[in-house]
Formats: C-alpha cells, structure tokens, sequence
C-alpha cells in the first residue's frame, strides 16, 4: 500500500480584504501576500502586532478610535463590514489557516495541524457573527477536515515507512473519525445552507475517504492477523475491507481520475489478499472465520493536533511596535483573566470529552443506529431498484418467451447433432465388428493363410473425424449443460418481475412481529431519542459556554481595579458561569441511568433484532437475485444465441460425416464380400473320404451338376464342418458364396 496514489485534499479559499482605513504599506503586504510560506509567517506577524494594537487602542467594537473594517465573505462573495479591530484579527487569523490548507494540499502533505490551529484558536478567541465563513459551525467544520488530513498525511508517512501494522489500522482508524465529524457537520442542515453548492462536492469526498480509510484500517488489521496466524480473523478483515472498499467505489463516481486510480490499486491489494486468504483457509487451515462484529473494534490512534496560536510569541510576531502606547499591565491582567477563563472551559470541556467517548464506545459496541433500529417501513415497498427492472420487463412482454425458445432451439439442434453422432459412431463400430468377423473367418478357412486386409482409409479417417466431434461435442456439452441450469435458474425469476407488482411484493421476505415485539421496538427507540436528546442539550450548553466566554471582556473593569483585587475580580467574574456549569454537570450525571436504561432495552431487543436481521438478510439477497436474474438476460441470450451458431455449424459438418460414414461403411462391406468369395476360391480340394448317402441335389453335384442358391435352403443343407464365422453370415449373403463353391469342395464341407 506504501505505493498508493494520493488521494486529494480540501483547501480553503482566502479572503480578500475591502477597505480599512490604515496605512496602504500596511494593506499590500499584510493581507495580500503570497501564497508560500513566507505569506504564512507575514499573516502571523500582523496578527500579533493587530493583537498589541487592540489591547492598547480602543479600536473595538462601539469604542472611540473604531473604524470600519472590510472583507469578501468567502461562500457568497459578499462584502461584510465590521467597526471592530477583531473582525481584522479574525479575518487574518481564517487566512492563515486557510492558506496553510492550500500549502497541506500540495505534494509534501505539510501544515494541516497549523490550519487546524489557526481555525481553532479562531473559533475559542473571536465572536462566529462577523461572517457565514467564521461561524462556529463551519470552523468546527474546517477544524475536523484539517486534522483529518493531517492525520491522513499521518498514514501516508507510516506507510512509507513500514510501520507496524496495527499501529497502521489504528491511524488509519483515526483518519475515519476525523471524517465522520466532518461528515456530521456537512449534513447539518445549517451547515448545508451555509456552504452552498460545494457543501455536496465536499461531503462525497469525505464520504468516500470515510469508507476508503476503513477500508485500509481493517486491511493492516487482517495483515496483523496474518502476522499473528489467526487466518479465521484474517479472512473476515480482509473480506470487510473489501466491502468497504467497494462502497467507497459506489461514492466515488464523478470524482477525478486520481481517486479512481487509487481506488483501482487498493483494489488489487485488498482483492489479491482476500483471494489468497480466503483459499488457504478453505483449503488448508480450515479455521471458523467469526463475525466481524465478535472482534474487537479498532480504536483510533489521535496522532495530531490542532498546533496553538500564541499571537505574543515574539518569535512569531517579532517585537511589539506598540509597546510604548498603553501601560501593560492592564494587558497582563486581561491575558491573566483570559487564561482563568481558558482553564475553566478546558476543565468542562475535559469532562464532556470523557463522558462523550464513554457514550460513543457505548453506542458503536451496541451498533444502533436510531435511523434503522426500526426498518420495518422498508418492507411495505417495492425497492426502487426493482421497480426499475420491473418497469423495463414490462415493455419488453417476450423476455421470458424469447429466453424459453431459445433454450428449446438450442436443445434441438444439441440433440440432433449428438443423433448424428450416435449413428456415426454405431456405422464404425458395425464395420469394425464385420471387418472383425472377416479377418477370424480368414485365418480359420483350411488352406494357405489369407494375406492381411490392407485398412479401409475413409472408414480410417472418418473414425477420425468423428472422435475429433466428439471431443468437441463433449466440451461443449459442459457448456451446454451449465447454461441451461442458469437460464432454468433465472426463467422463474424473470417471470416473477415480468407478473403483477403485488406479486412481486410478495415474493419479497418480511418479518412478522408480534405485539410484544413491537413494544420492544418502541421503548428502544424511545431511549435512543433520549440519548440524542442528551447530546444535543449537551452540544447546545457547551456552545452556550464558549460564546460566553468569547463576550467576557472585563478590560474597562481590570482599568479600575488596583492590582492586589485582581483575584478576588477574577473570582467575581467567573460567578457568571455557575449556572451554566450546573445544567452541565446534570446532563453528564444523566448519562449513567440513561445508558443503564439503554442497556436493559437492547437486551430485550436482541431477539427482536435477531430476526430483523434475518429477515433483511434475506430481503436484500432476494432482491440481489432478483436483479441479477434481469442483468444476466441479455448475456443468456447471447450466450444461447452463440451456442445456436456453434451446434448449428457442427450439425452442418456431422450431417455431411454421416453420409461420408454411410458410403465408407457400404464400400467397406462391398469389398469385403469381394475379398471373401476370393479368398474361397483360393481354398484347396477336400481330402477324399467315403461315400456317403447324399440328397437329390448333393447326387446332382455329384454328376456335374450346378447348384442354384435359390434352390437350395440352408436349413436343407447339414454341414457339420462349415466354421463358425460362416454360420453367422446372413443366410443370403452364405447362400451366395456356397453356390460358387466347387461341387466337391461342398460335398467335403457336407459328408452327412
């Protein structure tokens, strides 16, 4: 995998600066810089010295010295004015992680964790009003896309650089959870309405990369099962990531040919390894291959971060041009103040984030989805994808006709051609028995040994060809066989889609549930609500917080007060969010009985879910049937149609075989009979013997008579000594060579 083409990166767009009334020096190379690294550096110098300026000059909002301030708003173009000197800050601080974006998604995969950053320190430190692009929405959005791109430029590098392989799954996991966010915040309808027209462009490509990436993690995770010669394990990841492999294939339509390559090249792994694994374990190690959902999940390896911004690190901003202006130690207060505030939210926030991956361990090992816990509507309609195969048998009524005669047609033809061989083949066994008979009744006449019968060459080289049609017939009689049994397979199928829809409705498997049952289902959906009930209230507080810890500025306050009450200040000040923290703790407190009730629920769901799962299992292979039964249509006809022109043609040649078997045959036998009377003729004069009494025409021979064979029945005639091969002659074919006999030579052969 460490040569998989890249796949591509989203970046952001900078925004472009409209009026504010500062030094045009100031404006050309503080906000339109280059797009480098350089430009990066220059955009965080003039942040830091804009943060010196607002903490000395009351250029904020409503303050004395505020002028207005112009941006574009990056989604719809438009200019948003703003008289605070933080819209300046804001906007600077969404370009630089912005044109870090654009740098991360170049060849060297570098400075995603310094977009993250900047897009973090933005969404904690400024107001989301100033414009659609800086809500907290979009940067929270912006924020996951980033770090999942890091940690993606993560997998690359441990890729290349053979790590172990279950460090590799678990990065690679981890790049999946930064999409899902992702994926979560592009579906937000809010969001949605924010982004515009790249909302669907994005959300594809992360919807892709989520399956992608899954797909790679269970790979390195069958590989580390190879590793560890659990082949069972290895077969059920390797055949996982196919499956998701496969979706993220289904996602990738319209996206461009470097997507499609890197898809076409996992493919080959992943292919390559399921194949070879799922046969050695067939056939060699036998080991049961468990349920994907009876392995242990594979927990994502965070090994990124959003980098901090600091905007007074002199060695990122250079030294404080404003240092002489104001006196610092109201600036000192209000950071001091600042970083109270900062340590509050890090202590909530450090408890919902334990809770939130207690509840999200809990739901991904539960596996419900409250959208398709309760599916039972599905099985009330026809799938639209049926209803497409449906549609298009309807305006083609001779499907199943056409596919019927055709089998009919082929049968035909298959059975006259093997006829035309059968009788082939008996025409060659019948003349090799005759020529049999012939040379035996040659070697055993009394006299000189008859010499060997030269070989019938057309009877020879028909035998030929017909052993060489046989074989032919033979191998395609395989064929034959198996098309058949797939079009009887899909005949039934076919006439079920080309029939009334009810029918199809009902050939579709559905599950049955009792009152009880239904119950069951209620109260967990009941649940589930209550669990999204409690991460949304949740979500809802801990923005409530944040945007009251963005409006905290007790700067005019810290200017009043003395130094020695700037904690007991502090303290005050902070009372504010003792309410909000409450509601907090008491939605984190509810987790436990929810999840408790949760679990008791799913318990008497299982049997329920049991036969739900059944039920679809069976739906959706009855509907892949089904539709495979109508894409296999036109490759049966065509399959039949060529089988039609191959036995058509080889009727063709065994007809014409048949009557050069004919000809050969009837020549063979016509040189036979010649070859016999010669051969009698040869024979020597019987040895005299006594006289013996003789029938009238035995008597008749005796005197020189002739012997007409139409005068003489065989039954009339006792010839003890005639051979065996002669007795098994056709009487007329006997009766003819014995009336060519000498008279002597048959009275021999007729002592009696």
């Amino acid at each position: 995998m460490e040569a998989v083409p890249r796949m591509p990166m989203i970046w952001l767009d900078l925004k472009e600066a409209g009026e504010f009334a500062f030094n045009p020096a100031v404006k050309k190379n503080a906000v339109n810089v280059p797009r480098d690294f350089e430009g990066c550096s220059t955009l965080r110098k003039y942040f830091g010295q804009l943060h010196y300026l607002q903490s000395r000059i009351p250029m904020g909002a409503e303050q004395e010295a505020a002028v207005p301030i112009a941006w574009t708003e990056i989604f719809s173009g438009k200019t948003v004015t703003h008289e605070d000197i933080k819209y300046e800050q804001a906007c600077v601080l969404y370009n630089l992680g912005a044109l870090h974006s654009m740098l991360g998604a170049m060849d060297k995969r570098v400075s995603e964790e310094c977009a993250a950053g900047a897009f973090t320190y933005l969404r904690d430190h400024f107001p989301h009003s100033y414009s659609v692009d800086m809500s907290h929405q979009i940067l929270n959005l912006n924020i996951n896309l980033m770090l999942g791109q890091a940690q993606e430029c993560l997998l690359e590098k441990s890729m290349l650089d053979n790590r172990k392989s279950f460090l590799v799954a678990r990065i690679s996991a981890q790049v999946v959870d930064y999409y899902k966010e992702a994926c979560r915040a592009l579906e937000n309808s809010e969001t949605a309405s924010l982004l515009g027209k790249i909302q669907k462009d994005w959300k594809k490509l992360v919807q892709m990369k989520i399956y992608y990436f899954a797909a790679v993690a269970h790979l390195h995770m069958g590989k580390q099962a190879e590793e560890q010669q659990k082949f069972g394990e290895r077969v059920i990841y390797f055949q996982s990531a196919l499956d998701k492999l496969n979706e993220a294939i289904k996602l990738a339509k319209g996206q461009p040919e470097t997507v499609q390559e890197a898809l076409r090249f996992t493919m080959d792994v992943i292919g390559g390894k399921y194949n070879s694994a799922k046969k050695d374990n067939d056939f060699i190690y036998h080991e049961a291959v468990p349920a994907l959902d009876t392995l242990q999940s594979v927990k994502g390896a965070p090994l990124v971060k959003a980098l901090p911004v600091n905007p007074t690190d002199p060695a990122v901003t250079g030294p404080d041009i404003f240092a002489k202006l104001v006196p610092m130690a109201a600036h000192e207060a209000s950071s001091l103040y600042s970083e109270e505030k900062a340590k509050l939210l890090r202590d909530v926030m450090a408890k919902i984030e334990a809770k939130n991956e207690v509840l999200d361990q809990f739901m991904d090992s539960m596996q419900l989805d409250p959208e398709t816990v309760d599916n039972l509507d599905m099985y009330n309609h026809i799938p639209p994808i049926l209803m497409e195969k449906c549609a298009a048998l309807s305006v083609r009524p001779d499907t199943v006709k056409n596919l019927v005669q055709s089998m009919q047609v082929l049968s035909g033809v298959f059975t006259d051609v093997e006829a035309s061989l059968k009788e082939i083949r008996d025409l060659l066994e019948e003349d090799e028995a005759q020529e049999r008979k012939l040379q035996e009744l040659l070697g055993k006449i009394p006299g000189p040994q008859g010499s060997p019968l030269p070989p019938s060459s057309g009877v020879a080289e028909i035998s030929k060809e017909c052993s060489k049609y046989m074989e032919v017939h033979e191998k395609a009689s395989f064929t034959n066989t198996e098309l058949h049994k797939a079009m009887n397979l899909h005949i039934s199928n076919l006439r079920l889609l080309s029939g009334p829809l009810e029918q199809v409705r009902a050939a579709l498997p559905s599950p049955s549930l009792t009152e009880d049952d239904k119950q069951v289902l209620q109260n967990l959906k009941r649940i589930l609500a209550k669990v999204q009930e409690m991460r949304d209230q949740r979500t809802s507080l801990e923005q409530q917080l944040r945007e009251m810890i963005q409006k905290d500025d007790i700067t005019t306050s810290l200017v009043t007060t003395d130094r020695s009450e700037m904690k007991k200040l502090f303290e005050e000040q902070l009372k504010k969010y003792d309410q909000i923290k409450v509601y907090l703790e008491q939605n984190l407190a509810a987790q436990e009985n929810i999840l408790k009730a949760l679990t008791d629920a799913n318990v008497k769901y299982a049997a329920v879910r049991k036969v739900l799962a059944e039920v679809e299992h069976k739906w959706n292979t009855t509907v892949q049937t089904l539709v495979a039964s109508y894409e296999a249509y036109e490759d049966l006809m065509k399959k039949s149609q060529e089988g039609k022109d191959f036995y058509t043609d080889l009727e063709g040649k065994a007809t014409k075989l048949l009557e050069k078997a004919r000809a050969a045959c009837q020549a063979a036998e016509a040189n036979r009979q010649q070859i016999l009377e010669k051969e009698m003729k040869k024979q020597p004069p019987p040895r005299p013997t006594a006289p013996k009494p003789l029938q009238k025409k035995q008597l008749e021979l005796e005197a020189g008579g002739v012997l007409d064979s139409s005068e003489l029945p065989l039954g009339a005639l006792v010839l003890p000594d005639l051979p065996e091969e002669l007795r098994s002659l056709p009487p007329d074919v006997l009766a003819g060579h014995l009336a060519r006999l000498p008279p002597a030579t048959l009275a021999a052969l007729n002592p009696a």
